[in-house]
């Protein structure tokens, strides 16, 4: 990882943090553009800087807060990257039937702890 990814995985864990419980969940557009991201590459800034507080939140034995930024497409979930990582890091089980409730569940715990 780069020096760089990590103060803007900071910056992401801060705006996920302000952002109002009623605007959640909020989509990777949604967080590049609150951080003011310009092309190219944005989306895949903010999935890099999820993956890197996926790992600290983890490593802390916290909820992964990155389970609050879905995908503007149906079904409005996390992106394929946030799966494969929480089944890495031993969050998510590995058979995919169940990744549609383990986040809904994992969402939920993210909500409680928020800052």
């Amino acid at each position: 990882m780069s020096d760089s990814q990590l103060p803007l995985a900071a910056a992401v864990r801060e705006t996920l943090e302000a952002v109002p419980r009623e605007r959640l969940p909020i989509t990777y557009q949604e967080v590049a553009d609150a951080l003011g991201l310009q092309p190219p590459r944005t989306i895949a800034r903010v999935t890099q800087a999820l993956e890197t507080s996926m790992r600290e939140d983890a490593a802390r034995g916290h909820p992964f807060i990155a389970a609050l930024v879905v995908s503007r497409r149906a079904p409005h979930m996390p992106a394929r990257g946030f799966f494969e990582l929480a089944v890495e890091l031993e969050r998510l089980p590995a058979d995919a039937a169940l990744h549609a409730q383990a986040w809904r569940d994992e969402y939920q715990r993210a909500l409680a702890c928020r800052a």
